[in-house]
């Protein structure tokens, strides 16, 4: 610049000329409103920063310290012992809760070391993470970690565990978690909200909260955890998934180094400490704890749960006003504990005979085997036009119906190997079909593809079986069918499933009602002889093929079986008064009066073949069981039940499921069936069910359904009443008829052995007498007359309820002379030296009441060759002398039917 006089002087000059002085003004103007506009851009910046946060802090939601409890719980149920059956938990559920003196100091400090060091000293936010997870956010747009602990639980229980999709609402989720988090740290104490958190935790694996992830990775408590084990926990928050100790030991191994050298580095543990944790192979451990601990499956249940769970809905329902879905919450995230009334020895015992399937017809068609696979097949493919084509079970018959089956892999009941058959005996040769089948309707090339199927090979005959302790209604153990259970609440044919139950009805619906309130005793007696139901029914048919066994006391209709007395108990009692006595002992499928809406058919179990146990709909296995146990246990029902009580997480009583015996029959009548059904295994039908090995009575009823389509035994020792079925799913006849039996004994023998049961018979009451009678009319016995009896004494001592015992003598029996060479009533013209005393029985066998029948000409039975007939004399000697010929009694002292009252034997029912 120039400094001379001159120079100044021209920019004097200048700087008054006019352009420059307007210039000038106007910049001075620009930068005035420059500054104006930034102050007020400031301003405004200001204000609407704070409005901005003032907003977010607005919308944070208000926080009550019930909201931090953690909302789903892991319930459990205990066996009978005490013991873990099994645990429920939904999603984020499977926790246990702990209080913070149970978490040993290395596992606080292990925890704090990995997430949170100085967790005892901020006030909800830790200042120095902020902005370095500030920075993370703005750089990255990612999860910043950092957080406190107090944040965590906030950001878990308050906003549902963050996640946000856009970047602003991160933002914005971030500033109310750290607001939240100071205001929450002025109402909790520090060890308050560590307790919350451990509770609260994720840990992977689906385990939640510190004593459950404890349990799964370790198989003990989290109080006896060491610095090891505490740092593989603590290692897992960060990343569930990615830091699973059991997937994923590697990545778990480095953050666990991590945290160790975190807490040597600030003074949470020694550098011995630190240095012998380092040394230890954890991982090793807790692999094998993973398979060996006593981890109890949150996934499949057994037969025992799927019931007790359908059991729990219902009074959960029924009696504390929960809906379905309520209840079922109340299961998968209440925490509660359920105590059931299954005894783990005794279900040991049943699923080991159950599961293994040598105790089960061998597979094959003749009569040397019996068992076979049933199939279910429907299928369900999408066109590559995008429509639907079902396909079901006949299309597939369809397919193969020229298959020529040179091996007999299918059932063919009419002997022609031609086609396939929903039973099959090889189960890889049916894969091959399916597989052959579903290539002939897919076209792949077409787009077409399989979008559903439904195919199931069922192990065939099925079976079930139930146990209760009688005394108590519990129900001890139960298993719902042959073969691997493949999935939960699945078809359990001992709880859900109604079949038909044969003879076992014979004693429930006839012979307890008629003993009890019939007027009726063991000693009555009822004729086996032909039989129709009324109104032009059908034929009731004996089960044996060795004719009528004519006169028959009550107690050999039960011991023995006997159809026709069982029904014709039944029709002199009244069907009213059988139906009443099932209702009473529980039965809730029988069906009164019922009529179809489509058809306008009637249906009713109010009739005589309820004595056969013929039902509309059937009953079920635990039912039954459940009837038979109030026979054992002295005449008192006790309802069936699964559990006894259900306690909250809090260890108070919400349900209890307390039984209230009721009594159903007279302790005698009780006695007195159990008395005769004794027989049944002794004498009866069902011999084969008496221990072999263990000293212990048994009482039960045999029972099949047409055509061998069900098989039962229900029966009892003084302890136990167990209920066994078999049959087919689809009512196919069976061949083997016995296997269930010694299934029965095996499973009940080995149950009473393993338990050390002390041998005792049942009480006999006070009210029980007995008499000697006549068994071929139940009145008191005549010596000299029934004992000489032809076809052998028929003299007995039996019992009765005091207050029965008949009062006339016997009325059936009648000593005539007869001849011997007849075998009719001797005549005028028999020789004494053919005239014989004899004993016969008075009785009418007259066929014309069966007129229009088969039997209209007449008929046999057991009692027919001993039958005194007053019309009819001794033809064989006239007045001429002695002549051919000889009367219907013939063979009166032949050998024929002379088999004592007491020495019957007969084949199995």
């Amino acid at each position: 610049m120039d400094y001379s006089r001159d120079g100044l002087g021209l920019k004097r000059k200048e700087l008054k000329s006019m352009s420059r002085r307007m210039y000038s003004k106007i910049m001075v103007n620009v930068f005035r409103v420059a500054v104006i506009a930034i102050v007020i851009a400031a301003i405004l910046g200001t204000v609407a920063g704070f409005g901005a946060f003032r907003g977010i802090l607005d919308t944070t939601p208000s926080i009550e310290i019930a909201m931090l409890e953690v909302k789903g719980y892991t319930s459990t149920s205990l066996y009978s012992d005490g013991s873990v059956a099994q645990n429920f938990a939904g999603a984020s559920a499977n926790r246990i809760l702990i209080t913070m003196d149970q978490v040993p100091d290395c596992v606080r400090k292990a925890f704090m070391a990995a997430e949170d060091h100085r967790f005892y000293e901020h006030s909800g936010i830790d200042i120095r993470t902020v902005f370095r997870s500030g920075f993370s956010l703005f750089r990255e747009g990612a999860n910043p970690g950092g957080s406190t602990f107090t944040q965590q639980l906030i950001k878990n229980q308050i906003f549902g565990g963050g996640g946000e999709t856009y970047f602003v609402d991160k933002i914005q989720r971030k500033i109310q978690e750290q607001y939240l988090a100071i205001h929450l740290e002025n109402k909790l104490s520090k060890d308050t909200i560590f307790e919350y958190y451990l509770n609260m935790v994720n840990l992977g694996n689906g385990t939640y909260g510190i004593e459950t992830a404890s349990l799964g990775y370790f198989g003990k408590s989290v109080s006896d955890l060491n610095i090891s084990e505490a740092a593989v926990l603590a290692a897992i928050p960060l990343s569930p998934t990615r830091m699973n100790p059991i997937t994923h030991p590697e990545e778990n191994a480095v953050r666990r180094e991590s945290t160790l050298r975190n807490m040597l580095e600030y003074g949470f543990c020694t550098q011995e400490e630190f240095d012998e944790a380092m040394a230890d192979d954890v991982y090793t451990r807790i692999a094998l704890a993973s398979n060996n601990n006593e981890k109890v499956e949150i996934g499949q249940y057994s037969y025992f749960t799927d019931a007790m769970l359908t059991e729990l809905y219902k009074d959960l329902q029924e009696r504390l006003g929960y809906t379905y879905e309520e209840a079922k919450h109340l299961v998968f995230y209440g925490g509660i504990t359920i105590y059931t009334t299954q005894d783990p020895q005794i279900q040991g015992i049943m699923d080991r005979y159950y599961q293994d399937e040598s105790n089960f017809p061998k597979f094959g068609f003749d009569s040397s085997g019996g068992s076979c696979y049933e199939l279910t097949y429907a299928v369900s493919v999408q066109k590559g036009d995008g429509t639907l084509v079902h396909y079901q079970m006949h299309h597939l018959m369809d397919y193969f119906k020229d298959f020529d089956d040179k091996q007999g892999l299918y059932y063919h009941e009419d002997g022609v190997k031609k086609g396939i058959d929903e039973l099959f005996l090889d189960p890889d040769d049916m894969d091959a079909k399916v597989a052959e089948f579903e290539a002939s309707i897919v076209d792949e090339e077409a787009g077409d593809k399989i979008i559903a199927v439904n195919y199931v090979k069922t192990p065939q005959p099925q079976s079930a079986m139930t146990i209760i302790e009688q005394s108590t209604g519990k129900v001890v153990a139960i298993y719902g069918g042959r073969g691997e259970k493949k999935g939960s609440l699945t078809l359990n044919r001992a709880y859900g499933s109604t079949r038909a139950v044969g003879s076992t009805f014979k004693v429930l619906a006839s012979f307890l009602p008629a003993l009890d309130a019939g007027g009726l005793t063991l000693a009555s007696v009822q004729d086996d002889t032909p039989f129709f139901y009324p109104n032009g029914g059908k034929e009731v048919i004996n089960w044996y093929s060795t004719g009528f066994r004519g006169l028959q006391p009550l107690r050999k209709g039960i011991s023995n079986s006997l159809n026709i007395v069982a029904v014709k108990t039944l029709e002199q009692i009244g069907a009213p008064l059988g139906f009443e006595y099932l209702q009473k002992l529980g039965f809730s499928t029988l069906v009164k009066y019922r009529v179809d809406p489509n058809t306008g058919k009637t249906y009713s179990d109010v009739n005589l073949a309820i004595a056969l146990g013929g039902l509309t709909d059937g009953v079920t296995n635990t039912e039954l069981t459940a009837a038979y146990a109030s026979i054992a246990n002295g005449g008192l029902y006790n309802k069936p039940i699964f559990y006894t009580k259900v306690v909250d997480h809090e260890g108070n009583v919400i349900l209890s499921n307390n039984v209230e015996p009721k009594q159903v029959m007279k302790t005698s009548t009780a006695w007195l069936l159990t008395d005769a059904m004794h027989d049944t295994t002794t004498v009866g039908t069902g011999t084969r069910l008496a221990f072999r090995n263990y000293k212990m009575p048994v009482a039960g009823k045999t029972g099949t359904a047409s055509k061998n389509s069900d098989l039962w035994f229900v029966g009892y020792t003084p302890y136990y009443t167990c209920a066994v079925w078999t049959g087919f799913d689809h009512q196919f006849n069976q061949k083997n008829k016995s296997y269930q039996q010694d299934l029965w004994r095996n499973i009940m023998e080995e149950v009473h052995a393993t338990k050390q049961l002390e041998y005792k018979e049942w009480e006999k009451p006070d009210s029980i007498v007995s008499a000697t009678i006549c068994t071929k009319c139940g009145n008191l016995a005549v010596y000299g007359l029934c004992d000489e009896a032809e076809g052998g004494s028929c003299i007995k001592t039996e019992y009765f309820a005091k207050g029965t015992v008949p009062t006339k003598k016997c009325t059936c029996h009648v000593r005539v002379t007869v001849c011997s060479k007849s075998g009719l009533p001797a005549g005028p013209y028999c020789p004494d030296d053919c005239k014989v005393s004899a004993v016969l029985l008075l009785k009418n066998e007259d066929p014309s009441k069966f007129e229009g029948t088969k039997y209209e000409h007449g008929y046999s039975t057991w009692d027919t060759p001993y039958v005194y007939n007053s019309e009819k004399i001794c033809d064989k000697h006239t007045a001429k002398g002695e002549v051919g010929g000889g009367g219907d009694n013939g063979d009166l002292f032949g050998d024929a039917h002379q088999i004592g009252a007491e020495d019957e034997v007969y084949d199995d029912e």
